[in-house]
């Protein structure tokens, strides 16, 4: 191998090198979200009593359970669809900005967990806040926080991904529940 040649090598390996290197760095640098929001979302289950104010009803059931109360054994084999109102503060009664739609299903036999998978349809006055969220994923409820993805978006959220941590606010037995999620969104348009 000549002189030349050993040279052009080792610049070659030199520039691969440092391609390496400056990846390794930028996979290692944090991100900082380009949208931060904070909203509740509150849960009403129909128990066969509470027609007038229920956001959310048992749509399906293991063969032992039924329609008005949730399953034994963590609820597994629910599934709840639900169209919860969304406010800014974690007062019930707040003028909604919009609704969390979709489902859960209680998917741990072992554990109390769920995997849920809704969006928030958002109609604020605020002219920042319209269009829609989209989030799966699943949620080890008795964690004080999780995390799962936000998937999509429409409107002033168009194709948004990110991060949703969300913990639970309150709860009241099995018909009421109320969830902080706050939105790191790190992909906005």
């Amino acid at each position: 191998m000549t002189t030349s040649t050993k040279i052009v090598a080792l610049l070659i390996c030199l520039h691969l090198l440092l391609l390496l290197h400056a990846a390794a760095a930028a996979s290692t640098k944090s991100r900082k979200p380009c949208k931060q929001l904070t909203f509740y979302f509150h849960d009403i289950l129909y128990n066969g009593k509470n027609k007038n104010n229920y956001t959310a009803a048992i749509i399906g059931a293991p063969a032992w359970g039924n329609h008005t109360t949730l399953a034994d054994y963590n609820h597994f084999g629910n599934m709840v669809a639900f169209d919860d109102p969304i406010t800014l503060d974690n007062n019930l009664h707040s003028t909604p900005v919009g609704r969390a739609q979709g489902l859960y299903l209680y998917d741990g036999k072992n554990v109390f967990n769920a995997w849920l998978s809704f969006s928030f349809a958002i109609n604020s006055t605020n002219p920042n806040l319209k269009g829609s969220l989209n989030f799966a994923g699943n949620d080890p409820m008795l964690n004080k926080t999780r995390d799962i993805s936000v998937i999509g978006g429409t409107g002033d959220f168009a194709m948004a991904r990110g991060i949703a941590t969300m913990s639970t606010d309150a709860m009241e037995g099995d018909v009421y529940f109320r969830l902080c999620v706050q939105i790191n969104l790190y992909e906005c348009w």
